[in-house]
């Protein structure tokens, strides 16, 4: 893993991997440091679960657009090559750990960062979090897995319209829908997610592994869902659209969409 620019902080303690976003954006950095540190987890047999946080009153503020609007205007087709090399790996390993993955989010989850969080097993909220899915404003649509985690969570109609809406809501009603299992005060978010992990780390690791398998297979295959998002995204990332959403919302401006 790069240390010369840590965007992620990665350490173990008692079974525990704590896998914590140093950055409130995903840059590129911070996706291949969140990738290999997701993979040595996943991979390391002292490590019975993994935790997954951000930092301050961020858990993930999803895409960093200013790094995407420089790929965009060096290169659109191939703007969106980070799907396939970093977000689709990512949501890979968090669903197919052999291990429980909890989810401390501990404040503004948005876009991808909901990505990154439905693909954890168990969710941890802080009840002053604030979500948004955010696709559709800037003219794109799900990634990371979000299009089957998602809808498996709230059922399609509210999936819906969390997405088309693109409306943000609160922690109350992320409980309330069934994004998050259970809500916890700021300050002590990371306690109840660590304490929650120790708990499944002391566990069946071997019959979570199973079930992790079983509830993966209720649903179309995760690489089919991963590969039609991919390819929607790219469809997405050369529209007028897309561009002008992601240069207004840089500039601060509301966007104007011409479906094209």
């Amino acid at each position: 893993m790069d240390t010369d620019a840590v965007s992620v902080k990665y350490s173990v303690s008692d079974a525990i991997a704590e896998v914590t976003l140093a950055v409130p954006a995903l840059t590129l950095a911070a996706k291949a440091q969140l990738l290999d540190a997701l993979r040595a987890a996943a991979g390391d047999t002292a490590v019975r679960a993994i935790l997954l946080t951000g930092t301050g009153r961020v858990f993930c503020a999803g895409q960093d657009l200013g790094e995407h609007a420089a790929a965009l205007r060096a290169d659109a087709a191939h703007a969106f090559d980070t799907v396939a090399e970093h977000y689709n790996p990512i949501a890979e390993v968090l669903t197919g750990a052999p291990k429980p993955v909890v989810a401390a989010i501990n404040g503004t989850c948005a876009g991808a960062g909901i990505s990154l969080a439905m693909a954890c097993d168990v969710r941890v909220c802080s009840s002053e979090a604030k979500f948004a899915t955010a696709f559709t404003g800037i003219g794109l649509t799900f990634d990371t897995g979000l299009s089957a985690t998602l809808a498996r969570a709230v059922g399609a109609a509210r999936a819906s319209e969390l997405v088309l809406l693109a409306e943000p809501f609160t922690a109350q009603q992320a409980l309330d829908w069934g994004l998050v299992g259970r809500l916890a005060a700021p300050e002590d978010v990371l306690s109840e997610a660590r304490s929650l992990a120790a708990r499944l780390a002391g566990g069946p690791t071997l019959a979570y592994a199973e079930a992790k398998r079983a509830l993966a297979a209720a649903g179309p295959p995760l690489a089919e869902v991963l590969a039609g998002e991919h390819a929607a995204q790219a469809r997405l990332g050369v529209t007028a659209d897309h561009a002008g959403a992601v240069e207004a919302f840089l500039a601060k401006q509301r966007p104007e969409f011409h479906g094209r």
